[in-house]
Formats: C-alpha cells, structure tokens, sequence
C-alpha cells in the first residue's frame, strides 16, 4: 500500500489537536487531522463553553487573550456559535469582593478591560440574582461563551472551507506511531501508513495506546466533573459567563492576590469546597441553561474508579447552591453528564519522542480558553515564522 506524506500529522481532533492543525494550516504546510470517533465526544464538548481568560494566571492568561483573537477572527466570517456577551464575577461576601479588587488591579496594570459593578449594577444587570447574595461584580466585557456541542464541529468545517492543505479523517485510529528517516510513520487501524515530517499526539486515548510507558509514568491526573442543563422560565435572560463566589475562591488568576493566602473557607462553603464544587451559569442559544459543576480526581491506572454516573448528592449540592445565588427555579433538570478533562501539574503534559514525534495532551479546564494561543506559539516554534506577539 502506497504511502502518503503530509508535513504535519495531528493525532486527536478535539479544540487542542485542531488549533495545532489550524495554525499549521495558516503556514501552508500540507497537515492531516486523525480523529478516532466520527466527531469529538469528549472534553472539548463535555464543558460550559465559557471562554474566560480573566480565569487565568501568567502565559496562560496570554495564551487566552490570544485565543479571544482567533475565536473572533472566525466568527467573524463564519458562524462558530461564539457570543460577545462578556464575563462576569459575583462576589458574595467581603473576602471575594477584596478578591476582584485586587484582580482588577492585577488586569488594569496589563491593560485587559474590566468594569467594577456595585451592588445595584449588578442587580440591575442581572436581575435574576438574589440581593441577597450579590455584594459587588466584576465584568470582563472582552469575553465570549460559544455553544461547546457545536463550537468543534463548525471550526473543523470553517477549515475545510478555507483550507485546502488541511486534510480531516474522522472516525480513523492511529494504532501506531514511530521514527522513519527524516520523520515519522503513522500507522492506521486496517493497515495504511502515513509519513510525515512531524507528528503531535493531541488526544489521551491515542497517547495511551500508542506510547503506553509514557503514559503510565506521566503523571496526568483526571479529573471527573458533573454538569447539567436545566430549563429555564420564559423570558428568562442570563446573559455572558456567569461565574460566582466560589469560582473566586478557585481560579488561578485570584490565587496570585495579595490577600488570597489568608482567605479561609466559611464553614456553609466548606462540604462544597471540598468537593470540588464552584457554581457557573451560561444560558445557551436554545435558553436551556448550563449548571455546575464539581471535581473528583484520579491518577493513571485509577480513572475507573471515577465512575460514569453522576452522584446525585453531588448534583443535590449544586442545586443548594444556585438556589441561594439567583431567583428562578433551577431543579427543572433536562439532563445531566459528565466531563473527564486530563489535566497535569506543569499546565499540560509535553513530551517529545524524539524531534520528529510531540506529545501535548492534558490542558485540563483551559482548553477552551488557551488552546488557540499554546498552539499558535507551539506551531510557530517548531516550523518557523515569528510569532504574531500579541499581548495586552
């Protein structure tokens, strides 16, 4: 069977894999796009769909903003289901709201837009939120929410619409992958063979199969986080990201505040805290409304013992908790599921085979909002071009 030869081989077609396909892409190198299922099922549509870089600390707050960029370059010209709607914090109590002060400071000196809402702005804004929890706000008008059971499905056709180098084979598994030559040999479940000048391992099915001592001794963690869609009353209008006191209490971009070290967990928190629980809101295209969610963790060799379901006391809690953030009934559950996002201690997991064969698995959680700007950095890296140095 004859051979085909591409300049770059992306083994995983979720929102990591792609971005590396797509700013490859850009290049004009001829690139190929292996996914194993028909289409993504699994973290990169198993989320809120909130792209939120004001979430985020360091090189990954820059890889966010980045990624903004590129998200609304395409929409653009091209329906991806991203809305400008912007992000907003809730602080619910004096120690959270010391928090988005001092995060707003933090973004101000970067130059990255915020508007601090008192409490009557943010009742006004958002109605449907409880007085009595609301003490103050934080609103990132920048932000964008995207529709995550969509989102993939028209990026992979805006790129097979403007790309003709970019060549996408869904529902096809690489079952092997090793050195040849100047570059490497992919290997296909019935036999085919692809060359390639280089290749990147972007989905954690295929890294485990295809590199398993690697995997067993990478020190990814899972982790299982429980969601669900509830409907929503008529008229009712939620609108952008909406995130709350304990999301505060949990993104990184607040753990590098001054007063973040001396915050402590009161104790109608602490059961929530310790299961992993912050509460988000994002009201979909369709007004169903997305709520959760939770995290429990396994390592390598242990991820079946997160189970598939979900704990329904975990979704009880979740449900407490929104009950004492916003006014509308929240327990009209639609469905509920089930995210599994790998994720490691470095930000992501990198491993490089040899200087023709790249592992980059295990975003975790920022995947959605960091991925367009990793991989823009990562591609520019390995294949030259100076890299667009886009910051606030």
């Amino acid at each position: 069977m004859s051979e085909k030869t591409y300049d770059f081989v992306v083994i995983g077609g979720g929102i990591l894999g792609t971005f590396h396909a797509y700013h490859a892409a850009r290049l004009g190198l001829s690139v190929l796009l292996l996914e194993k299922d028909y289409r993504p099922v699994q973290a990169t549509v198993r989320n809120f769909g909130q792209v939120v870089p004001s979430g985020m600390a360091g090189k990954w707050f820059d890889y966010g903003l980045r990624s903004l960029h590129f998200y609304k370059e395409m929409q653009a010209s091209f329906d991806l289901s991203a809305r400008a709607n912007g992000s907003v914090y809730i602080a619910s109590d004096e120690d959270e709201a010391r928090l988005l002060h001092e995060v707003k400071a933090s973004f101000d000196a970067r130059g990255y837009a915020s508007e601090q809402l008192t409490k009557g702005e943010t009742l006004r804004r958002y109605p449907s939120v409880r007085p009595e929890y609301a003490r103050e706000a934080l609103f990132f008008p920048d932000e964008i929410s995207v529709e995550p059971h969509l989102l993939i499905n028209r990026i992979h056709a805006y790129l097979r619409e403007r790309y003709p180098n970019l060549t996408q084979r869904f529902g096809t598994a690489a079952v092997g992958c090793e050195p040849a030559g100047a570059g490497a040999q992919v290997t296909l479940a019935g036999g085919e063979r692809i060359s390639a000048g280089k290749v990147l391992v972007c989905g954690g099915g295929e890294f485990g199969l295809l590199f398993p001592e690697v995997f067993r001794t990478s020190g990814i963690i899972v982790s299982k986080l429980q969601m669900m869609r509830i409907a929503a009353p008529a008229g009712l209008s939620l609108p952008g990201n909406i995130l709350t006191g304990l999301t505060i209490r949990r993104y990184e971009s607040f753990e590098t505040c001054p007063s973040y070290p001396s915050l402590q967990t009161p104790e109608h928190l602490r059961e929530l805290k310790d299961q992993g629980i912050h509460i988000l809101f994002k009201q979909a295209t369709d007004g169903s409304i997305i709520l959760g969610d939770s995290h429990s963790y396994a390592g390598i060799g242990e991820v079946e013992n997160l189970g598939f379901q979900s704990d329904a006391y975990i979704n009880e809690l979740m449900f407490r908790e929104a009950e004492r953030i916003v006014g509308f009934p929240v327990r009209n559950l639609i469905e509920c599921w089930s995210g599994y996002y790998p994720q490691h201690a470095d930000g992501i997991f990198e491993y490089d085979v040899d200087s023709h064969i790249h592992i980059r698995t295990a975003i975790g959680g920022k995947g959605m909002t960091a991925s367009g700007g990793y991989a823009e950095e990562v591609v520019r890296g390995w294949f030259g071009g100076e890299s667009l140095g886009f910051r606030v």
